[in-house]
């Protein structure tokens, strides 16, 4: 059994939250949760931009990780969305029977 949180930002909580429901209901992801707006300040288009995003954390199986990340790029608005996904080491057993019994 090895799952990963994937974190992922949007430009609007109304992105965040249809990306997270679509992925949810193709059981890609068993939950996300939607952590709310935030300041990004990052470098593109040769200057260092900033601009409110709103990131999620999904969590998921990790051999879900390469069709859930082409799902959520083919969902997102940007060009270069930010999906990023951490292996979880330890947890809640029941937990992450949870995200196994919930996912395809």
């Amino acid at each position: 059994m090895s799952q990963h949180l994937v974190y992922v930002t949007a430009a609007t909580n109304e992105e965040a939250r249809a990306i997270a429901k679509t992925i949810v209901a193709e059981r890609l992801a068993a939950c996300a949760n939607i952590l709310g707006a935030m300041e990004s300040v990052y470098w593109w288009d040769g200057a260092v931009q900033s601009e409110p995003e709103v990131s999620f954390i999904l969590k998921t199986k990790s051999e879900l990780l390469e069709p859930l990340i082409a799902r959520i790029k083919a969902l997102h608005s940007y060009d270069c969305p930010c999906v990023v996904a951490l292996p979880i080491a330890v947890g809640n057993l029941d937990f992450l029977n949870f995200i196994d019994k919930k996912t395809v």
